[in-house]
């Protein structure tokens, strides 16, 4: 059945249930049924429905429990009234057994019509808020339900279509709600076994009473605590903890995570320990961001130099050396490298020990270092491990040699043919560069685009960019053993059922990275990994040990220096104040760019993922071909792209493509980070002539798109009038 035909099915039931229960509510308050359900009336009629009960028992229940049922499921004032009603009319035993299973249905029935009713669209509005609320539930739902049943103070209509907002299973919701409820009905039911000496509801429940359902009802949440701190305790029972700490946190790694744990540590004056084993700056300063970037802007001057008659200069030549591009990096590197050093940080408070960790214990280090081995112990660790290039199991590589992320810095000779394995963001940029230093480059992507991660649009746009460069993109192609024949370097790869044979001098593989988890003592420690690969972690970043936290690369899912940082800074709070402050570590808003040109920035969700998510999304779109500052700098290609909620103005993703978009990104981060809509960016002043601009020209495509068509046609009719 096609989704359109579902839906307006679907629309037809809602539609259908919402005038039946209307009906049902008005015909109530229209004959004015509510004068049944008052103490007053029950007391009256006590004498002829105990005689009608006496005739016929089981139809007298049978109505009774309908009626109940029927109550709480409009939601209708006068259940309290009802369940006396029931231990006047059928007395304890019977009254609490028929008030309960009636109560539980009615509620339940409630709870549908709410999640049939409304669920979908607080999911499709409040989405984001729902995963939290849906995840709370997973985790604590039953014990959050029952303590609601257990404190009358809270109105059970209210908790009933609340509950039917959330993901709570039906059954889950049923039984809670069974046993929850069940004390308070024992005492209305028991109440009104002594109807005549019940003058008021208030008098039922005195606040000894309810201070006393309010204390039961916190137990399971306390509980639950103590359950989770005996589990806790469960996982140390085999190691012996000791009596006092060398330091408050113990650091490992000193990529960007461990840099930001430790400083933030030495911030708060906590005593903490950093270890490296081989660089401090970890890969970003070394081997990633810094000399990426760095060989990057070189290979852009240098196609800028090229295209000079663009810009009006009859001839510009330049004398480029690879050599001394790739000496130029490391310069950079070396430039950078005192903001990272152990100097910077031993100034900034941070004990800095080069050396090999291990965990030997939960509160355990020991560091094999150039003096010899040094025992240290935290009462908490954060292991910042960082990744590594992976590198695929292919028949022949490890023999003709490859290089990777890690060792192409190395380089100081151009290859002639470059090999690129693999079309992610690593893989693109460097493949960029050194085509327009001279290479030959071929990309290998066994996916069928270039930068899978992004929507098909900007696949296209860089695959397209590359080709006019020079680059061969191979897509759908997948390697399959490397030889050499007569000196030469081969891969031969799979493509359409066939296998291709592509030469080459060097390959360089960038197919991804893995964390790093072995050879600092997780096994020992039994701490598991996910099957991505990295360490497995809860929301506020614990290991299965809670003073073991986890960040950056190693703890994923997110592989950047800006989320490693990010992390590392909730790791660090949660390990030093975590008794009192535990905070979820929030990356809801997270934004990335690769590099190449024209650039690729992107924050929130794609169209794929949206589409594979099942949200309802619009499309804003500007082309930076039409817009005044890229025109003038020569760089006039790329859209920015804006997905909407239908007819809502929230951001729910930005892509960019195009100069600087890495830069153009972070007015749109900021945005969604605090619910600011494109009325409001439209209405922010931008410089002209500017890029930034294009961030509100996209606004205005949206503004256009929303314009209230039916007041404009009266604000016409208006200007006409008042030309006379």
């Amino acid at each position: 059945m096609p989704s359109s035909k579902q839906d307006i099915i679907m629309n037809h039931s809602r539609l259908l249930l919402v005038l039946t229960i209307l009906a049902l509510i008005g015909a109530f308050f229209a004959f004015d049924l509510h004068r049944f359900l008052v103490l007053d009336a029950l007391k009256t009629q006590q004498a002829a429905v105990a005689g009608y009960r006496d005739a016929h028992p089981l139809l007298a229940g049978g109505l009774f429990a309908a009626l109940y049922v029927l109550v709480t499921a409009l939601s209708l004032p006068g259940a309290a009234v009802l369940t006396i009603a029931g231990g006047a009319i059928f007395g304890l035993l019977w009254g609490t057994v028929i008030v309960s299973f009636a109560s539980t249905l009615g509620a339940t029935l409630a709870f549908l019509a709410a999640r049939f009713l409304f669920r979908e669209a607080v999911q499709t509005r409040f989405r984001e808020r729902m995963k939290a609320v849906d995840a709370g539930m997973a985790r604590d739902g039953v014990f959050y339900l029952f303590t609601l049943r257990l404190v009358p103070v809270f109105p059970f209509f209210i908790i009933n279509l609340l509950m039917g907002l959330t993901a709570i299973p039906v059954l889950t919701f049923a039984w809670v709600s069974q046993i929850g409820m069940l004390p308070g009905t024992l005492v209305y039911v028991n109440a009104g076994t002594q109807l005549a000496q019940i003058d008021s509801l208030a008098g039922i429940m005195s606040p000894r009473i309810l201070l006393a359902f309010a204390l039961l009802g916190v137990f399971p949440l306390l509980a639950r605590k103590v359950v989770g701190l005996i589990e806790a305790r469960k996982v140390y029972a085999a190691w012996t903890k000791p009596e006092r700490f060398d330091r408050n946190l113990i650091v490992i790694g000193a990529g960007a995570a461990g840099l930001v744990s430790a400083y933030v540590a030495a911030a708060v004056k906590a005593k903490v320990t950093l270890i490296e084993k081989y660089r401090m700056g970890g890969d970003c300063l070394h081997s990633g961001c810094v000399p990426s970037k760095a060989l990057i802007r070189t290979a852009k001057l240098l196609t800028q130099i090229r295209q000079a008659q663009h810009y009006g200069i009859r001839d510009a030549q330049a004398d480029f050396d690879f050599a001394t591009a790739m000496e130029r990096v490391q310069q950079v590197v070396r430039t950078v490298a005192p903001h990272d050093s152990i100097g910077r940080y031993t100034e900034l408070g941070v004990d800095v020990i080069q050396g090999e960790a291990k965990m030997l214990t939960p509160w355990t280090v020991a560091v094999e270092t150039a003096q010899g081995r040094r025992t240290l112990t935290a009462r908490n660790i954060v292991i910042a491990a960082g990744a590594r290039p992976f590198v695929p199991p292919i028949p022949g590589l490890e023999q003709v040699g490859y290089q990777t992320s890690d060792t192409v810095w190395n380089l100081r000779v151009l290859p002639g043919r470059l090999l690129v394995l693999g079309g992610g963001p690593i893989g693109c940029e460097l493949a960029q560069c050194f085509a327009r230093f001279g290479s030959r480059v071929t990309v290998i992507e066994m996916l069928p685009r270039l930068m899978i991660r992004e929507d098909t649009d900007v696949s296209e746009m860089i695959a397209g960019c590359f080709r006019h460069e020079g680059i061969d993109v191979r897509l759908e192609h997948r390697a399959q053993r490397v030889l050499v024949e007569n000196g030469e370097k081969i891969l031969i790869a799979e493509h359409g059922g066939s296998e291709t044979s592509i030469r080459f001098d060097e390959v360089l593989v960038a197919v991804g990275r893995v964390a790093n988890t072995t050879g600092y003592g997780l096994e020992d420690l039994g701490i598991p990994t996910t099957t991505t690969r990295t360490v497995e972690v809860n929301e506020f970043l614990q290991t299965r040990y809670p003073n073991i936290y986890v960040c950056g690369d190693a703890a994923g899912p997110f592989q950047f220096t800006h989320s490693a940082g990010h992390q590392a800074w909730y790791a660090a709070v949660n390990a030093l104040f975590g008794s009192f402050l535990h905070l979820r570590c929030d990356s809801s808003v997270m934004p990335w760019a690769t590099f190449t040109d024209p650039e690729v920035a992107r924050v929130g969700l794609s169209e794929t993922e949206a589409r594979e998510q099942g949200i309802a999304y619009e499309v804003s779109r500007y082309d930076i071909n039409d817009q005044d500052r890229a025109i003038i700098d020569g760089v006039a290609r790329g859209f920015v792209k804006v997905l909407t909620p239908r007819g809502r103005d929230k951001i729910l993703g930005v892509t960019i493509v195009g100069e600087q978009a890495g830069e153009l990104i972070a007015e749109f981060v900021l945005a969604m980070k605090y619910g600011i809509g494109l009325n409001k960016l439209l209405r922010t002043i931008h410089i002209y002539p500017t890029l930034t601009e294009a961030n509100k020209q996209v606004a205005g495509v949206w503004k256009r798109e929303h314009a209230p068509k039916k007041l404009l046609d009266w604000v016409e009719r208006y200007h006409d009038w008042r030309r006379g």
